[in-house]
């Protein structure tokens, strides 16, 4: 049995990214995870196949680690500030608060 197509692809405004992450030293299968393709497409997209392998500058590329626990981390995060939200006389400040920590936890750099 084969699994199914993604859907997912490189565009040609991901080349840039994919090189960038590539060049900062991101594993293959961490950009290819944040862009929902497999590791093949992050080999041609470094080969120069879906267009020049000319990198993004880092302030355009995405934060560095595995974007599966980050985004599993995030949603935890969402989930408390909800649950946070929901109680009786729940402060705007801690729900915030919790918000701001997990998107700057998201958005580090991981190795």
């Amino acid at each position: 049995m084969t699994a199914a197509k993604s859907g997912h692809h490189i565009t040609s405004s991901d080349v840039s990214i994919v090189i960038g992450m590539a060049n900062r030293g991101d594993r293959n299968h961490d950009i290819a995870a944040w862009f929902g393709v497999n590791q093949g497409r992050i080999k041609e997209t470094k080969d120069g196949k879906y267009g020049p392998p000319v990198a993004a500058p880092s302030s355009k590329l995405p934060p560095k680690g595995a974007p599966g626990i980050k985004g599993r981390r995030l949603h935890i995060a969402v989930k408390h500030a909800l649950a946070e939200a929901k109680k009786p006389g729940a402060g705007l400040p801690d729900v915030i608060k919790i918000l701001e920590e997990a998107v700057k936890r998201y958005e580090s750099n991981e190795t």
